[in-house]
């Protein structure tokens, strides 16, 4: 009797193990379901497209209907230099805001990279960049509501404009010299402003009788024309019918060619500025006795 109880006992501890043995497997099966539905739910929530709206910062002129748009969706991580865009879109600049949206490929994210999208304007040589970045596609990221915002940057004309009126604004502090010349069919009368011993800067004024009047401002670097403004006028007190406009950048490149009548500037006519550069030399030839410093 005793042998037949510990049987029965021992089935019984069998059967409870096994039991036991199968609840903590149905358990790990359970909790490995939801596991691979979480996986796969991460994947899933990698985007295949972000979004958003682009505008021009206050005080940017607005973009010619010639200006062209480019968005890319860059990887810009150290080990990605150099690599192409992940989605990239080339359009009509248009009007702003507008909205945009680029397409990719999801599988080709990598998880740990950094990515940006990078736009640009591009109207003649006028640019126009985003002063900051649009992270997308890390962590927190709002990939359906992306602000960009674009500001134009000088173009080289406006630079060197820039720069001359800063020169211009320093001559009172230059040592100064003057100087009258007296010819059959003009007057002309000019003041030479010094730095260092360099010339900088001539101001001339041509009367012409009856044909006009003429006031110029030329700037140099080197000893070489530099910036020259020249306004023309019926006569000395009279307001500008025209204003000209021609500048070289350090490689002897016209940078600045405007031609102004009134509101209207037009690109002023390359034999006109290479005249311009001429009588830039001659009033500084004149003004420093040929010694040109």
């Amino acid at each position: 009797m005793r042998k037949t109880v510990l049987s029965l006992m021992s089935v019984a501890a069998l059967a409870l193990a096994g039991c036991n043995n199968a609840s903590n497997s149905s358990t790990q099966a359970d909790s490995a379901g939801p596991a691979s539905a979480n996986t796969a739910g991460a994947v899933a929530k990698t985007p295949s497209q972000v979004s958003g709206t682009i505008s021009l910062r206050a005080g940017s002129p607005t973009p010619s209907d010639k200006a062209s748009l480019v968005l890319n969706l860059v990887d810009v991580s150290s080990n990605a230099v150099g690599s192409a865009p992940l989605a990239s879109k080339t359009s009509p600049a248009g009007t702003f805001p507008q909205s945009f949206t680029l397409s990719f490929n999801p599988a080709d994210v990598k998880p740990n990279d950094l990515y940006v999208i990078q736009a640009t304007i591009t109207d003649g040589d006028r640019q126009y960049t985003m002063p900051i970045q649009a992270p997308v596609l890390a962590k927190g990221s709002n990939n359906d509501a992306v602000a960009i915002q674009l500001q134009s940057e000088q173009t080289p004309s406006e630079k060197l404009l820039a720069e001359f009126g800063e020169v211009k604004a320093q001559i009172g502090g230059m040592k100064i010299s003057h100087g009258t010349k007296l010819e059959a069919n003009d007057s002309r009368g000019w003041q030479l402003f010094r730095q260092a011993g360099e010339v900088k800067y001539i101001r001339e004024e041509v009367d012409y009788g009856d044909k006009g009047y003429t006031s110029t401002d030329y700037a140099y670097k080197n000893g070489k024309p530099w910036v020259i403004v020249q306004e023309t006028k019926a006569n000395r007190d009279g307001k500008p019918s025209a204003t000209d406009r021609a500048g070289w950048s350090e490689d002897g490149t016209l940078v600045l060619k405007q031609h102004q009548v009134g509101a209207d500037v037009q690109p002023l006519d390359d034999a006109a500025a290479a005249t311009m550069k001429k009588d830039a030399l001659s009033i500084l030839s004149l003004a420093t006795g040929g010694k040109n410093k």
